[in-house]
This record gives C-alpha cells, structure tokens and sequence, in this order.
C-alpha cells in the first residue's frame, strides 16, 4: 500500500452510508481542507452530486468520498475515521503530516 494513500476506515465507511441513506442517488462526501480553523487548516465535510476532473475519488463499502486537488496534498498518507465517543460522534482524520492539531479534531497545522 502506498503510504501517502488516503483511506477510509470501515467504521467510517459505515456512518457516510447511513448519513447518505437519506439522500438522493449518487451522493457523495466532500473532504476539503481550508485555511481557517483554531490551528490554521479545517477540515470540511459536505455531501455533494457532482465530481470534479481533478477529484480523488475513494470508493469502499458502495459509498463515495471526494477530495479535491489542492485538499489531497495536505492529506497525504490520511484515513478518514468516525469517533463515537463520550464527548460526542465526529468524522476524524488521522493526518501523519499534521504537527499539531486541536482539541476538537477538525483543524490541525502542518
């Protein structure tokens, strides 16, 4: 596998399905990353209907997760997971080029 392969995780896989379940066919998650956020860079989920020529596409589990051009360089090697946990049911990305991140897990610094 190569290492700068973005994946996503079979927990992930599963919560894109139910959240897409109620939309109409062929939706699909957008991952993006934005300037802005607590730590410099945000990560931004939106469920979309068109793909673009120079999106990444990951297909796993009969759903779709987009990730645009510029986005990809900055998720290199990253899996897209879901966390269910006390504080509260996130999408997180376990991002290795990250140096530091915030609490919340959606913004991070490189």
């Amino acid at each position: 596998m190569d290492n700068k392969q973005i994946t996503v995780s079979d927990r992930a896989a599963t919560q894109i399905a139910a959240i897409i379940a109620s939309e109409s066919n062929n939706t699909m998650l957008r991952v993006s990353v934005e300037g802005g956020g607590c730590s410099g860079f945000q990560y931004k989920f939106d469920l979309v209907k068109d793909r673009l020529d120079d999106d990444l596409a990951i297909d796993k589990g009969g759903i779709t997760v987009l990730i645009d051009s510029v986005s990809q360089m900055y998720m290199e090697g990253s899996e897209i997971d879901f966390a269910d946990e006390l504080i509260g049911a996130a999408f997180k990305i376990n991002n290795p080029n990250a140096t530091a991140s915030c609490g919340c897990g959606t913004s991070f610094s490189l």
